[in-house]
């Protein structure tokens, strides 16, 4: 009887401590602050933007002519709290289009 309490406690110590998993935040892609952003313009040159909003996470080998920053925040196993896609097209080395705020994949 004593073995039979003993061996149940001890079960139940683990699945209780089981279920106490940290979840760290989780951070992924380029954090761009809107000041930054707001700051980029049609005509500026590649090392101009990478100097605002630094090197693309994403670098497509297809298209050298766009630039893709993508980020999100996600914490514990909730949704992502914060999530952003700014991309920056090129011509001739020159931006030619920015488009801000895509919409992202709504599971992140």
């Amino acid at each position: 009887m004593h073995k039979t309490i003993l061996l149940f406690l001890t079960i139940f110590c683990f699945a209780l401590a089981s279920g106490c998993v940290y979840r760290a935040a989780i951070s992924q892609g380029n954090l761009i602050e809107q000041e930054d952003l707001d700051q980029v313009e049609v005509g500026m040159t590649v090392n101009q933007v990478r100097f605002l909003l630094g090197t693309p996470m994403i670098d497509d080998p297809f298209s050298r002519n766009r630039w893709d920053y993508v980020y999100y925040l996600k914490i514990k196993r909730n949704d992502a709290v914060r999530k952003r896609w700014v991309s920056v097209f090129f011509v001739d080395e020159l931006v030619s289009e920015i488009r801000k705020d895509q919409e992202l994949d709504p599971s992140l």
